[in-house]
């Protein structure tokens, strides 16, 4: 019985040790995020070794997000997210499985998913139907009907090689950065995961309309969807957030950088400059994408006299919190302009009046304030759309640069 028992013990410490030496098979993995309804958000991983170190590439194609905050602790793997409040707690089964959850931090309560990746099924989606006898390219018109019957316009860019598709869902509220899918004959299936968004669009193609869509977001979210291709395809113009009426343009607010110092927009670094204010917050995917383009445009340009600032409305009032997650977003994006914490939450109905009372309601993040030489604002801006969406992103960054060089010049 001892010897047994000796044998046993020898053997599971090989194979902890083995799994140590070598954790994780590299290259492409399939992964699925397990809903309480029994669907699927299924996504691609691409696990590689940099420097001696085990690395994760969250891949929705052609994005592939680093996620090099990996610990691994004998058969244990803990990946903190980039960005947002987002985090895996793994168990490695074998080299190429891993199971455990997916642990998502909120206003409230965590999100909590169960999670499975393995590489002996790297696809993203099974052609279950064979080659595409339908195509999803081009531009689509798309209703989103909710459990209630209230409905919301989108528009969808979609391009599809083969039984591949990839492409972004535009909302008013911003857009569902990169999707990556597959047509199998006359079957839609995308998805995205990047830390915050996990979704799973599903749909029939027929001779240029979509029907019986599905949308599974998140643990527990549903949507209908329906869609016709429409090259016209256009959403609503109507401005989101204004000046209130009567208000000339002035702001006045101060609030605390990540270090605590309390910048104010009167302050002297602002004076005769054209200043673009960033309404945003750490748990919202578009302002990534947004601080991503900000930051690259201030560090090219600030010399011009342009000074940006971003004002974060954050998951809680937790200081120490806000700031840990604000700093994920200075660090990844390289952010040389200033991060002020606003004393309020994004889900506090009065943040607009105990921030920028002169604003009607903010109901969109990123919002984008544009002041010109004389402090007063010039344009309110709601339509940031990012890099997965395309020609959108092109124009939009065309359109602002644009904006940006007409306040210099005057």
């Amino acid at each position: 019985m001892y010897k047994k028992s000796l044998t046993l013990g020898l053997f599971a410490l090989l194979s902890v040790s083995a799994i140590a030496q070598n954790p994780l098979q590299q290259g492409a993995w399939r992964a699925a995020l397990l809903r309480n309804d029994g669907n699927k958000i299924i996504f691609n991983l691409d696990v590689q070794q940099q420097k001696g170190k085990t690395v994760f590439y969250i891949v929705n194609h052609p994005e592939k997000m680093l996620a090099d905050d990996v610990t691994i602790v004998k058969d244990s793997v803990f990946i903190n997210m980039p960005v947002f409040e987002s985090a895996f707690r793994l168990k490695i089964i074998s080299k190429d499985s891993l199971s455990g959850t997916w642990i998502r931090k909120t206003t409230s309560k965590d999100i909590v998913m169960p999670f499975t990746a393995t590489t002996k099924q790297a696809y993203r989606f099974p052609a279950v139907n064979g080659n595409a006898s339908e195509n999803a390219d081009g531009k689509w018109k798309i209703d989103f009907i909710k459990a209630t019957g209230s409905e919301r316009e989108a528009i969808g860019q979609f391009s599809q090689k083969g039984n591949q598709v990839t492409g972004s869902i535009l909302t008013l509220s911003g857009d569902y950065r990169y999707l990556s899918g597959i047509v199998t004959g006359d079957s839609l299936q995308l998805s995205t995961f990047d830390g915050i968004h996990a979704m799973v669009f599903t749909g029939k193609i027929n001779k240029g309309n979509i029907t019986d869509g599905n949308v599974y977001s998140g643990a527990v979210s549903t949507e209908k969807w329906t869609a016709r291709k429409d090259d016209n395809a256009a959403l609503s113009t109507q401005q989101v957030t204004k000046l209130k009426e009567g208000e000339d343009g002035s702001l006045n607010f101060s609030f605390p950088d990540l270090d605590g110092r309390q910048v104010s927009i009167k302050d002297k670094r602002f004076k005769d400059k054209v200043v673009i204010i960033q309404l945003m917050g750490s748990w919202c995917p578009n302002c990534m994408d947004e601080t991503a383009f900000l930051s690259e445009y201030y560090n090219k340009n600030k010399q011009k006299g342009i000074e940006i600032l971003g004002l974060a409305y954050e998951y809680s009032t937790d200081v120490k919190r806000s700031t840990a997650s604000l700093r994920k977003f200075q660090k990844r994006f390289g952010v040389n302009y200033p991060l002020l914490i606003t004393p309020t939450t994004v889900s506090d109905s009065l943040n607009t009046e105990k921030t920028l009372p002169q604003l009607t309601k903010i109901k969109v993040f990123p919002t984008t304030l544009i002041l010109d030489k004389s402090g007063k604002v010039t344009e309110i801006t709601t339509d940031f759309y990012g890099p997965g969406t395309g020609d959108y992103y092109t124009k939009y960054k065309a359109a602002f640069e644009k904006k940006i060089e007409e306040l210099l010049a005057k």
